[in-house]
């Protein structure tokens, strides 16, 4: 097996979405895409509107489940992917000034842009949040060597 920090790192950088796991009043699950950014694969940041369902459902419940995969590589090819346990939390405005720079290091070579804390706040139809990871897992392939079970698992990965 490849080494597993390794390999939350390698998932984090190839791919420029996540699933954002919320949770529905009714206690159903909702998925949603988007487009991340994140600090040592502990927080991770995103741009959303306060209006939209995910927004409002970590607002309400703020535990989330994020996965981060490569989904344009074939079923028999082995790829990273990543699990994470989070919570999650609209940024303050009054800690934008000092986020949004953190948020948006990366944004450009990532394919986007970096937002001001202007654009975050008042009016604007936008807002960014952060998920702060409790737990990392990675996807074990059932031909792994190091998976005795032969049966597609997950490992959990204490990164240091």
């Amino acid at each position: 097996m490849d080494d597993p920090v390794a390999s939350v790192r390698r998932a984090l950088e190839r791919n420029r979405y996540m699933v954002l796991g919320t949770t529905e009043p009714d206690g159903t699950a909702r998925l949603s895409p988007v487009f991340f950014t994140h600090t040592d694969a502990r927080t991770f940041y995103w741009v959303s509107s306060p209006d939209a369902q995910h927004s409002r459902n970590l607002t309400a419940r703020p535990k989330v489940s994020l996965v981060i995969f490569d989904g344009d590589k074939p079923p028999v090819e082995d790829k990273d992917a990543v699990y994470i346990s989070a919570t999650a939390e609209q940024v303050p405005d009054e800690e934008l000034e000092a986020t949004c720079p953190t948020a948006f290091t990366d944004s450009e070579r990532r394919g986007a842009r970096a937002f001001t804390p202007h654009e975050l706040t008042g009016d604007a139809d936008l807002r960014l949040y952060r998920a702060t990871a409790q737990t990392h897992e990675i996807h074990l392939r059932g031909k792994d060597p190091a998976n005795k079970k032969n049966v597609d698992t997950r490992l959990r990965v204490d990164l240091p």
